[in-house]
């Protein structure tokens, strides 16, 4: 058992590592941005920004240091400017160089909203606009960073602001408590969206990892396949050269004299060339009935597949089917499915390494789908990890009822690959007094039914009953 739980965790380390956009790579790109992005956002800042001053200052007629406020927004466009000199467009940012900009933007915002009013102005939330940048782009150290600087330069506005822009005929001011008000929608906002942007970045980039492996997986599966196939090619295009071989052979054997010493070469030549023949046959004949085996199989060889290489590890584990309600008395025929198969290899080396002393795997089949229900008596499934099964990297072997080691990819892996053949799981613990765990898959007939299913059914030998109280 040890020796098996200890090769799956191999694997799904190997391929873990050589994930494109594993950890080396998606977490290698979270924290940084393009310099590309920022200096467009600036761009857009400083255009919406010169709207604003101007439709205030000549259209509505409102009063305004005008001067200072364009001054404010030139040194936006000059940073522009000397990063497009300096640096390709194209570059991505370290971290701390993405802060640093930011850290102006919010600077030069806030200054902006202090000449304009300070709290008294609505446009005080757009010191939002930096927070969420950094929020959704670069690493919560620096994220935490321009968020404690765009409050604090809010914090600071009602010691240096301008009063808010209104008619010179006329006098404005709004109570300090309002003010206030309006520093607290700040303060909740920037908490709000650093906290819930940080924790969607790092639920996407783990569910990116393991989609990834998933998706390993299956090329692992695939190019197995192939292989089988290359080489029933490589049997067929073989045979031809080797039967001219070895009629040539035969055909120099009865030109040459007994006593000629090469009579002896040209018969090896021909008894190599024959014995290569066979062998190149047994290939071919393998792979035709493997063919027939990839495309139809019972649902219950198919279990008992996917159960093989875990018997005999010390635990007792076996495999049985019986129809459900409405299914026929025969075992049916359906799709052979590599998905399928290391699901659901998961799915019961995951029970074996957890249970007491039995395993049971059930394949059961309605008028409407296909069922294979994997149980053990093992200590369950605990409370506070119900809720997270399913999701990617949930790795505490001794919270969890899960496979994978440390890398908790093997039950979302294995889960993510029965939806893909159209089905569903469902897990639980058994029922008081048993104790132990329950994993569920269920198909619509439709989604793995074969094809040939009616022409192709078979007897059951035996068609055990279940009683187990599942």
């Amino acid at each position: 058992m040890d020796d098996v739980t200890v090769n799956r965790e191999g694997f799904e380390q190997a391929l873990y590592s050589l994930l494109p956009t594993g950890l080396a790579g998606v977490d290698a790109a979270r924290g940084r941005a393009r310099l590309r992005t920022l200096v467009t956002l600036r761009w857009l800042a400083v255009a919406g920004q010169t709207a604003a001053v101007v439709v205030v200052q000549f259209i509505l007629g409102f009063d305004m240091p005008l001067g200072l406020c364009l001054t404010v927004i030139a040194a936006s466009a000059w940073l522009n400017v000397f990063l497009s000199f300096a640096m390709r467009e194209q570059v991505l940012l370290k971290g701390w160089e993405a802060t640093l900009q930011l850290a102006f933007d919010t600077v030069q915002l806030a200054m902006l909203i202090t000449l304009t009013g300070g709290l008294s102005n609505p446009f005080l939330l757009f010191l939002l606009a930096p927070v969420t940048v950094a929020a959704t782009s670069l690493r919560p150290r620096f994220s935490v960073i321009i968020s404690l600087l765009a409050i604090s330069c809010a914090a600071l506005m009602p010691l240096s602001s301008y009063g808010l822009p209104w008619r010179t005929d006329q006098v404005f001011t709004l109570p300090p408590l309002f003010e206030w008000g309006h520093f607290a929608a700040l303060g909740i906002g920037v908490l709000f969206f650093v906290i819930s942007s940080a924790r969607l970045n790092e639920d996407e980039a783990r569910l990116v990892r393991a989609l990834d492996a998933a998706s390993v997986v299956m090329a692992r599966e695939q190019r197995l396949s192939a292989l089988g196939a290359m080489a029933a090619m490589t049997a067929h295009e073989l045979g031809t050269p080797l039967a001219t071989i070895h009629l040539v052979a035969r055909e120099l054997s009865g030109d040459l004299e007994d006593e000629d010493p090469r009579r002896e070469d040209v018969q090896l030549i021909a008894e190599q060339a024959e014995r290569c023949r066979e062998i190149l046959g047994q290939l071919s004949r393998a792979r035709e009935a493997e063919d027939i085996v990839h495309a139809n199989m019972p649902l219950s060889a198919l279990v008992e597949e996917a159960a093989a290489p875990f018997k005999g590890l010390g635990v007792e584990l076996r495999v049985t089917y019986a129809p459900g309600d409405g299914g026929e008395a025969r075992v049916p025929m359906i799709r052979r499915s590599p998905e399928i198969l290391h699901a659901l290899g998961a799915f019961i080396e995951n029970a074996v390494s957890f249970a007491d002393s039995q395993v049971r795997a059930v394949a059961s089949w309605t008028g409407h789908q296909f069922m294979v229900t994997i149980t053990d008596d093992g200590p369950g499934f605990a409370a506070e990890v119900m809720p997270k099964l399913g999701e990617p990297y949930v790795s505490q072997r001794s919270e969890a009822h899960l496979g994978g080691g440390d890398m908790g990819l093997g039950f979302f892996i294995a889960k993510t690959l029965i939806e893909r053949t159209g089905g569903r799981i469902a897990t639980r613990n058994r029922i008081p007094p048993r104790h132990g765990a329950i994993v569920q898959a269920v198909w619509p007939r439709k989604a793995l039914e074969s094809l040939e299913s009616d022409r192709m059914q078979i007897n059951s030998p035996q068609v055990e009953s279940e009683s187990d109280g599942l």
